[in-house]
């Protein structure tokens, strides 16, 4: 029997309705990484509140560059070091005068803030989501 994933959209304060329907095939597609942030810088040219992160992914990634409206639940000297995960295979996508490498993943909160999604043991840099 196939797995099957449903793919929520959120409002701010809380899910609303299934998007869509998607195979574990689809969910393949998507090379989700583990990451360490070594920079984090204020990003003021953006719309909503964010910073510019770089994201070190190890050999053979690298280090990427991201976008995060995070704002509300972090300061920058606290994301230094802090593992996360994120989306490597999107491509590129310019966010005012930033391009944005990869998508960092987090969750809403209850007010619809985000907060990271991060492994809860050490792992190392580039380990794959599966």
């Amino acid at each position: 029997m196939p797995i099957k994933i449903i793919m929520m959209t959120h409002q701010r304060g809380g899910m609303v309705s299934i998007m869509t329907e998607a195979s574990f095939e689809d969910f393949l597609k998507l090379d989700i990484r583990c990451g360490t942030i070594v920079a984090a810088t204020p990003f003021p040219e953006a719309r909503k509140p964010a910073y510019k992160l770089e994201i070190d992914f190890g050999a053979p990634l690298g280090i990427r560059k991201s976008s995060a409206q995070i704002t509300t639940h972090y300061q920058l000297d606290e994301l230094i070091g802090k593992k996360v995960l994120a989306v490597a295979n999107f491509p590129p996508r310019q966010i005012g005068p930033f391009m944005s490498e990869v998508l960092t993943l987090g969750v809403p909160d209850a007010a619809g803030e985000v907060v990271l999604v991060t492994p809860d043991h050490p792992v190392p840099d580039g380990g794959k989501l599966f």
